[in-house]
């Protein structure tokens, strides 16, 4: 199937944006944001490391640039993560997700210096369009009601070239070597940073606590599964169209919050999501054609 790559990116940008719910409550529940990432991470990290084993011979592979593209990825992840929660600490979920999703921007970027795609109107347009969306639907526009700080916005724009270091680097891994091998390196690379910066005791607690389902679940749907898709879905696209389909996350989050949190959208907000998601067609319409 021509559209094969862009729907399994798309799964896993679902994914994403139902992990942002998951963690959302557990944060709402008290624990943190730090310790809900590194679970996220660990649990996948098992998952990857059992579908790894199973065809160890097929999936192992001797190769140093495989080994530094996983490594890569797996920072990039981190500082992903990490970074993003430092930037809402300091200004505000609006514009934390804002900067966060100009990583197609760095994407594009780098892949027009890097000679990897060619500069064309109608990419520059979509990403002027997610851009756009993402404004509106996070509320960043209205500059009376949110925080901005230097830290913050310096947190922010880190997180985006995070994302864009873990997009690259999942991509040339994916070209190398096959997922199994690849998850499993970049998601130990992932849970050792993290363990790192993590509070251990807190950490501790939530193993024995009553809420471990839901460390289990963002685990399973936030990593273990989200992820599988993207790294089998960047090998059949683009890595700047991957970095904008993937913008369908905040979408997902946002609709979660409306039918489980009972959060209501503005007028705004839904046409900023209608902005996003008629990019996001378009843009696969023009990638499959």
């Amino acid at each position: 199937m021509k559209y094969t790559g862009v729907i399994l990116v798309m799964l896993a940008a679902v994914c994403w944006g139902i992990s942002g719910v998951i963690a959302d409550i557990l944060m709402t529940k008290g624990w943190n944001p730090i310790v809900i990432s590194f679970y996220r991470g660990a649990v996948g990290l098992l998952f990857f490391i059992g579908w790894f084993l199973l065809h160890f011979k097929k999936n192992w592979l001797v190769s140093s640039r495989l080994y530094i593209w996983s490594l890569v990825a797996g920072v990039g992840v981190a500082g992903n993560f990490t970074f993003y929660f430092l930037s809402i600490q300091a200004s505000s979920v609006a514009v934390a997700a804002t900067l966060m999703y100009t990583a197609p921007v760095f994407v594009l970027i780098t892949s027009f210096l890097l000679r990897v795609e060619r500069s064309t109107w109608f990419k520059w347009g979509s990403i002027a369009g997610v851009l756009a969306g993402i404004v509106l639907l996070t509320g960043a526009y209205n500059l009376d009601s949110i925080a901005v700080s230097f830290l913050g916005t310096a947190t922010g724009l880190a997180s985006a070239i995070s994302y864009a270091l873990f997009i690259f680097a999942f991509k040339k891994a994916s070209e190398i070597g096959k997922p199994q091998i690849t998850l499993t390196i970049a998601f130990f690379t992932f849970c050792l940073v993290l363990f790192l910066f993590m509070d251990h005791q807190e950490a501790a607690a939530a193993l024995t606590s009553s809420d471990i389902g839901w460390f289990i679940l963002i685990g399973v749907v936030g990593a273990g599964i989200s992820f599988i898709l993207y790294v089998i879905g960047i090998r059949l696209t683009a890595a700047s169209t991957a970095s904008m389909v993937a913008m369908i996350e905040p979408v997902t989050a946002s609709l979660l919050g409306v039918f489980l949190l009972g959060i209501e959208l503005t007028i705004v907000q839904i046409v900023g999501m209608v902005i996003i998601l008629a990019t996001i067609t378009m843009l696969s319409v023009k990638q499959a054609s």
